[in-house]
């Protein structure tokens, strides 16, 4: 079973000032995955985590990573923004969007940000807009089937991202002609993988990449981009990947191919959120209806709004009603929230100790693509989001959403003024 990084009694405390629904995350926790990241890589000199700001874009919890040594990885002229703020520009920033607008890269290049290009076309988009920077980096996709020894990873061949290896080599030719001096790759073919052999997999394709692209381009490859992929496990009985043994693996393929072909100066470079957050973040919500028709529902005060993975991609989340952990898990609910659909739901007959109405209910691995992927159908509000910090203190780092955020937009206008 999954244990809850908060105890019944501190939740009993912290919710006499902010009521549920809120995300809530673990900042001891953060730093010690953190550092357990960089201690598997430190192998590499020039190693560097691009935390995927898409996954948590909470500055607060962005600065525990930049103090443990992150950089941002960004694909929006928002999250470009919020980088700004907390003061990242230059290498701790890689830019990696697809389909970009111009003012995205406008920005990424006032940030002096390294460009990541998701598309050939991109190069001649790039350069009539801001020309082309001396550090480039281009995204790989290799098209077709991604295998392992454990079987399928996913299918990049139906994936929107990247450049074929002919356009790579194509388009590493034209940059260098157009000025760009030194050059990164970086792919993405497998999401949430449960496998400690997908990054050296990825690694050895990519490092094989590398040595073919200097060969037939003549570039000076300085650093590859790994990106994500790698998982957490949402059940309790899944497999928790061993990043102390990725990375030896990443670092064997590394010296059986890079090294010999005289490229043992390669920085690698990791883009990881869900791995680096998921797990270190809750929901925390409480039991407010119970309803008894052809199925037993339990109704949350929250919903697909602040949590829209289970709605949207039937994801489990595991869920730990807080003071019955070691009760009988003999009651068969549908845990559902209050929108007006019928996929607003957090679990499907799911099987758990009896729930009465009151009690609060963690539903766990929400710390990357929780609180960021929420909306506001129906007219819903987004929650708070709260700071359990190392010495046991609550913070609050993002404030409730009112019926004014709702209706902010409308401020050009008195049709709603009473609202506002």
């Amino acid at each position: 079973m999954k244990t809850p990084f908060v105890t019944l009694e501190q939740l009993q405390e912290i919710t006499q000032k902010y009521p549920t629904p809120f995300h809530i995350y673990d900042e001891k926790g953060i730093r010690e995955n953190a550092r357990k990241l960089n201690k598997a890589f430190e192998w590499n000199k020039g190693f560097k985590e691009y935390f995927a700001v898409k996954a948590t874009p909470n500055p607060y919890i962005i600065n525990i990573l930049k103090e443990e040594g992150c950089g941002v990885d960004c694909s929006s002229l928002t999250e470009l923004m919020l980088a700004e703020a907390l003061g990242y520009s230059g290498e701790g920033i890689m830019f990696s969007s697809n389909a970009t607008p111009p003012e995205e890269f406008i920005k990424a290049t006032e940030l002096n940000s390294i460009i990541n290009l998701d598309d050939y076309t991109h190069i001649d988009f790039l350069d009539k807009i801001v020309g082309i920077p001396e550090t480039i980096c281009c995204r790989f996709n290799p098209g077709g089937v991604f295998k392992t020894a454990n079987g399928i990873m996913d299918n990049p061949g139906d994936a929107k991202y990247g450049f074929t290896k002919e356009q790579l080599i194509d388009g590493f030719i034209r940059l260098k002609e157009m000025g760009a001096k030194t050059f990164g790759i970086h792919s993405f073919l497998a999401s949430n993988t449960a496998s400690n052999e997908y990054y050296p997999a990825l690694a050895a394709i990519l490092f094989e990449l590398a040595v073919e692209l200097k060969e037939k381009t003549g570039v000076d490859i300085k650093f590859i981009n790994l990106s994500g992929g790698v998982g957490i496990p949402y059940k309790p009985d899944e497999m928790e990947n061993d990043i102390m043994e990725i990375g030896e693996g990443v670092r064997k393929a590394y010296e059986q191919i890079l090294v010999p072909a005289g490229m043992g100066d390669v920085a690698i470079f990791t883009e990881l959120g869900r791995y680096m957050l998921a797990p270190f973040g809750h929901l925390v919500a409480t039991a407010v209806h119970e309803k008894h028709i052809y199925k037993e529902y339990i109704g949350l005060d929250a919903c697909a709004v602040n949590l829209m993975r289970p709605a949207m991609y039937g994801a489990y989340h595991h869920i730990t009603v807080m003071g019955k952990e070691n009760e009988p898990y003999d009651h068969k609910y549908d845990i559902t929230g209050s929108l007006c659909e019928n996929n607003d739901k957090f679990a499907i007959d799911r099987m758990l100790p009896k729930i009465d109405i009151g009690d609060f209910v963690v539903i766990h691995d929400t710390g990357a693509h929780g609180f960021s992927m929420g909306y506001n159908y129906n007219g819903k509000l987004r929650s708070s989001e709260l700071l359990l910090k190392e010495d046991g203190a609550v913070q609050l780092i993002r404030r409730a959403e009112t019926p004014k955020d709702y209706f902010i937009t409308f401020d050009f206008s008195d049709i709603l003024k009473d609202a506002q």
